[in-house]
């Protein structure tokens, strides 16, 4: 398994992978949308995983200046338990710390307690926040 920016030629991967992975997520969150408003901004935050040169698996992370954040992190299903996950998120962490960040933030699903639980044996906690957001039109 190998770590690396994605490239354009993923896309379709990519955009696969997403779909089996977050079968229920909003239009916004498709690759269609997601992957060029990402390739806009900190396009080397965006990396994914690759095993015999496919796709197996994604994460998407920025830095503002004062917050670090993961998205998309995504794993073939047939390829979770090997680690793959977890060296995505560190990867990201340390390319986020390369670039200053001390706090790294994510969201998940309240309902989602297996990733609830990865999260967890990677040290994130639950902290005592609401989460509050705005969707703009257009």
């Amino acid at each position: 398994m190998s770590i690396r920016a994605y490239r354009e030629s993923d896309f379709a991967e990519v955009k696969l992978l997403w779909e089996q992975v977050f079968p229920n997520d909003p239009p916004w969150n498709s690759a269609e949308s997601a992957v060029p408003e990402k390739l806009a901004v900190q396009p080397d935050l965006f990396l994914v995983a690759t095993n015999d040169d496919k796709v197996i698996g994604t994460i998407m992370a920025g830095y503002d200046g004062h917050r670090g954040w993961l998205y998309a992190v995504a794993v073939s299903e047939n390829c979770r338990r090997n680690g793959f996950g977890t060296a995505l998120v560190r990867e990201a962490e340390a390319r986020l710390g390369g670039l200053g960040c001390r706090k790294i933030n994510l969201q998940i699903r309240s309902a989602n307690a297996q990733v609830k639980a990865f999260y967890d044996r990677l040290g994130y906690e639950i902290e005592d926040r609401i989460s509050m957001g705005k969707r703009f039109a257009g």
